[in-house]
């Protein structure tokens, strides 16, 4: 029988088809910057622990400098998967594909660098700061400090009002929706610049708990009926250049309830509150708006429905 964590997780994640996996393959920017950041923060004969390593790419990348690397993996389709992978790859036997839950795993002996890759927009869905946070806990109770190097390191999170169109060929669906962030979006007009609303230290202690209020000066006119959710991952900060390495994911535009109409010169103010690796749809439903202050021609009428 799953345990009921066991069972959110599965849901939520943790147990998410392989082709997914697949897909993280072909996503250049994303293998790109995991690649850079791990090769600046793995220095050779460095111990390395993945949590949640699904193919086993990033740890490959970092046994091209490390004496030994723990990848641990929940989805036993994926140790498999991983297992076969690095067994083709050079440097793949220095990486030990352990079948174990993050939540409890602790390697056997201390380690450098900590790499968790479990990210979703928001820190929403996938389990990444709940894992790191029980970890770091066990960490310093088995081997006292300090405590090893996490990658990301850090995560940027930042919200922006858009008015969103959700006509598919006639048929009317507030729909989320995830966008690439380097290419156009038809059919997607910004209508404030992104407020940032949290940033998540790994080095430090981290709440679950997110919520946050702030105000958008309106910059177009429009119809605010979208919100879209911005995560910028610190992979690795590198001091001597002054610099970062970071990997943006998708835009997320979640749909509002009640959408307003805006005009130049309007202020929204906006609040939500959510659970790091809970559901969009939680996030969704504590999505609040309000114009406080209105630019003399525009309406302060919430709209009912919006097609």
């Amino acid at each position: 029988m799953l345990n009921e964590r066991e069972i959110e997780s599965c849901y939520l994640g943790q147990f998410i088809p392989v082709h997914y996996h697949h897909n993280m393959l072909m996503d250049q920017n994303r293998m790109h910057g995991f690649k850079s950041a791990i090769n600046y923060a793995v220095k050779p004969g460095a111990k390395v622990l993945e949590l949640g390593g699904g193919t086993g790419v990033l740890s490959w990348f970092a046994a091209g400098r490390a004496a030994k690397v723990y990848c641990v993996e929940f989805n036993p389709d994926m140790v498999k998967a991983a297992r076969k992978m690095l067994s083709m790859n050079p440097n793949g036997h220095k990486v030990e594909v352990v079948h174990a839950d993050a939540f409890e795993y602790l390697p056997p002996e201390p380690v450098d660098v900590v790499i968790c890759e479990m990210i979703h927009v928001a820190m929403l869905r996938e389990k990444q700061v709940e894992v790191m946070e029980s970890f770091k806990r066990r960490y310093l109770a088995r081997f006292g400090g300090p405590l090893p190097v996490f990658l990301p390191e850090a995560v940027i999170m930042a919200a922006q009002p858009l008015q969103q169109d959700y006509d598919f060929e006639g048929f009317y669906a507030p729909i989320v929706q995830f966008q690439e962030t380097s290419t156009a979006k038809p059919g997607t007009v910004e209508l404030a610049a992104p407020a940032v609303y949290s940033i998540l230290d790994f080095s430090q202690p981290t709440d679950s708990a997110i919520a946050w209020q702030g105000q958008f000066a309106i910059e177009k006119a429009g119809i605010v009926n979208a919100m879209r959710f911005i995560t910028k991952n610190i992979l690795a900060v590198v001091p001597e250049e002054n610099s970062t390495i970071d990997w943006l994911n998708h835009y997320m535009s979640v749909p509002m309830s009640q959408p307003i109409q805006v005009k130049p010169g309007d202020v929204l103010q906006v609040s939500f509150q959510y659970r790091a690796g809970g559901s969009i749809p939680s996030l969704e439903a504590s999505i609040r708006t309000e114009l406080v202050h209105a630019h003399a021609h525009s309406s302060n009428a919430q709209l009912s429905a919006y097609a």
